[in-house]
């Protein structure tokens, strides 16, 4: 199942990558990780290439000029099989919105259409994802990313710690208040 995978992104090859700068200098190595997200690849915390792009490109909730540029690659990948991506490929683009939004940043204008078109296409690509069974940290990412999509920023952030333990605590709390 394919959906949109030819969304714009900045290529991989441009020597744009030399330029941009992510948490540890110049983004030039983002394009060989960027490579490895299709086909998908498996996406724990600590695999590559996930751990060195979340490390590089949402380093401590900071977001950078290669943030934007990877985003519509990680949806481009999404895009080739959405039923089968894990939520990695959801919470990536989600966070680094949510971080963006907090601090006011503006994408580089070169950059902006293809961020923007790509967050655009994440409601399309959940919705071909919902042919598959969804755990729970798929379920909190596609909802983070609804979100984010969609200028709520907080929710966004609280959607992502939405674990069914945390959802009970949370409709105790409310039902308290």
């Amino acid at each position: 199942m394919t959906t949109d995978p030819d969304l714009p992104c900045l290529p991989l090859d441009s020597p744009r990558w030399h330029e941009l700068e992510h948490a540890y200098g110049k983004a030039t190595d983002m394009p060989a990780l960027l490579r490895q997200l299709a086909p998908l690849p498996p996406t724990g915390p600590d695999d590559e290439p996930w751990f060195s792009l979340w490390s590089a490109l949402a380093h401590q909730g900071d977001v950078y000029p290669a943030s934007f540029a990877a985003v519509p690659h990680v949806v481009r990948a999404l895009a080739l099989a959405p039923d089968r991506a894990s939520a990695g490929y959801l919470q990536f683009p989600a966070w680094i919105e949510i971080c963006r939004k907090r601090h006011d940043i503006t994408a580089p204008s070169d950059l902006r259409e293809a961020y923007f078109t790509a967050l655009a296409a994440l409601p399309r690509l959940i919705a071909a994802a919902a042919v598959r069974q969804w755990d729970d940290e798929f379920l909190a990412c596609a909802m983070a990313a609804l979100a984010a999509v969609k200028g709520t920023g907080d929710v966004a952030e609280a959607a992502l710690e939405l674990t069914p333990e945390v959802a009970g605590d949370f409709l105790a709390w409310l039902d308290d208040r």
